[in-house]
């Protein structure tokens, strides 16, 4: 049977999502307490691969188990799970559903905070520079025209299909002093989030105007991109899939 898990994780601790050797990731975590737990060897696919620093508000992955999941398996896992990991639920899902293939749209945000405090220092990017939000918001709006995003992929590929996404959602939004981007889409490639908003904070500084943003968009080259921001203010907060997955 197959099981989704959904969790959430202060990505300061771990090298990303995926198991890398001789370091922590959550993917490896994960599999190993679940493993130690159902006292079978669990393999974990996550519904996305979120980079070194990131957290996840809400992460799923899904794991095959032929056998009972206890009712205590949530609580088990978060007493032997490091402290950073939390799971929230666990489920069984129709056969084949896949965490990342069949998941509809992920939704990103990114903080960052125009005064210095050290105790927001690691989940948002202290940002001194004066930061116009409103051109950042009409460069913004500018992304929801385009379906390749191949100048803001951190990986190379010769197939510009690979790096086409539907964005359906964007925006800036400031509270006192905290700046809030929010994306949503279909899919994200490798760093593509972190990439867009180096570049809007050039809008935003007056570096670049907004045409020269969609040149970059058009260009689909990533030589022309800004430096991406810090991994720590990056949240992935919501992932939606079809009602009909669920058992």
């Amino acid at each position: 049977m197959r099981f989704f898990i959904e969790l959430a994780y202060n990505g300061k601790y771990f090298y990303g999502w995926q198991i890398q050797k001789k370091v922590s990731t959550v993917e490896g975590n994960l599999e190993y307490c679940l493993s130690k737990l159902l006292k079978k060897s669990i393999n974990v696919i996550g519904a996305g691969r979120t980079d070194k620093g990131v957290h996840a508000k809400q992460m799923f992955a899904h794991f095959d188990y032929e056998g009972i999941i206890s009712n205590k398996l949530i609580e088990k896992l978060n007493i032997f799970l490091p402290k950073s990991i939390k799971v929230l639920n666990v489920f069984p899902v129709k056969e084949n559903i896949h965490a990342r293939f069949n998941a509809i749209k992920r939704t990103y945000k990114y903080y960052l905070t125009r005064q210095k405090n050290p105790f927001f220092q690691d989940f948002s990017w202290y940002c001194f520079y004066p930061l116009n939000i409103h051109r950042m918001n009409i460069a913004s709006k500018e992304l929801m025209r385009y379906k390749d995003f191949s100048s803001f992929c951190k990986k190379k590929t010769s197939e510009a299909e690979n790096n086409r996404c539907q964005i359906s959602h964007v925006c800036w939004s400031v509270n006192n002093d905290i700046f809030c981007f929010t994306i949503e889409a279909n899919r994200f490639l490798r760093s593509m989030v972190r990439s867009i908003i180096g570049t809007l904070i050039d809008v935003g500084r007056n570096k670049i105007s907004v045409s020269e943003f969609v040149k970059i968009i058009e260009s689909k080259n990533s030589n022309f991109c800004r430096p991406i921001v810090p991994a720590c203010g990056l949240f992935l907060t919501r992932i939606i899939y079809p009602e009909d997955i669920f058992l």
